[in-house]
């Protein structure tokens, strides 16, 4: 009986530990967002990781963005020259970008990119006692070293993303006229009538969370992060994954609720 129990049993615990770890950086979140309505705000550190996340991380997020548009013109080309329906290609690149591959794509670079550095950077200060330092010295780690990476992150991925946006539209437009031999007048007209301030406003929405996602899973990490260098690098790969799986569940449930009627 114990043998036929022991996969529930485990699964039980399995889902407990997710339970746990999840309420954990919920409170965690809560305690580095109550940093911003008490002073003082650390506008260095601010300012230092909008550079990090935004400008730093464009060159990656620009040319991903670039590419996945002209992808998408040509797989879009392929599909629908079937039924004769290529003058849909504009407004299949636009919606796609807007909506779904801006945000996305912008925020898994940006996981990858940042979410690990943040980790390590949080978590070499914590295997090295520099955390501890901080609260000898009267100074609330969480107000200096989490908040204000919340917040730039929340900020920097919503430029980011209307960055993207443009080029990947740019993307499609360019191999659409360039490849497809498609009409540059044409297609621009179609791409401004498929444009809908819905889809920009909610793919901006979606970016600004999946920023502070990122921060908060890097920072958590991070922060709890013990066993020297070995427990650093652990903390920045459960970043990544931890920040990925996250992105595509609430990009999931976040065009579940502005697109589904």
């Amino acid at each position: 009986m114990t043998i036929l129990l022991t996969p529930f049993i485990a699964l039980g615990r399995n889902v407990l530990s997710m339970l746990r770890q999840a309420g954990a950086i919920t409170l965690f979140g809560l305690k580095a967002l109550s940093g911003l309505v008490r002073p003082p705000f650390y506008a260095g550190v601010f300012i230092r990781t909008l550079i990090e996340v935004g400008f730093l991380s464009l060159p990656v997020v620009a040319l991903t963005a670039i590419f996945s548009g002209a992808v998408i013109a040509l797989q879009s080309y392929t599909g629908v020259s079937h039924y004769h329906a290529q003058n849909a290609i504009a407004g299949i690149v636009v919606i796609a970008v807007t909506r779904e591959l801006g945000p996305v794509l912008a925020g898994l670079m940006v996981a990858g990119r940042v979410g690990a550095s943040l980790s390590a950077q949080i978590g070499t200060m914590r295997v090295t006692n520099q955390i501890d330092a901080l609260s000898t010295l009267s100074t609330d780690p969480m107000k200096y070293l989490v908040t204000p990476r919340l917040l730039a992150a929340t900020v920097a991925l919503p430029i980011l993303v209307a960055i993207a946006d443009i080029l990947g539209v740019f993307g499609g437009f360019t191999v659409a006229v360039e490849k497809l031999k498609f009409s540059p007048a044409a297609y621009m007209n179609a791409t401004i009538a498929s444009l809908h301030t819905m889809d920009v406003v909610v793919g901006l929405v979606k970016a600004a969370i999946f920023g502070f996602l990122i921060a908060l899973l890097g920072c958590y990490h991070g922060y709890h992060s013990k066993g020297g260098a070995e427990g650093v690098g652990a903390a920045a790969t459960a970043t990544v994954v931890s920040a990925s799986i996250l992105l595509l569940t609430f990009d999931y449930l976040l065009t579940d609720l502005f697109f589904t009627s």
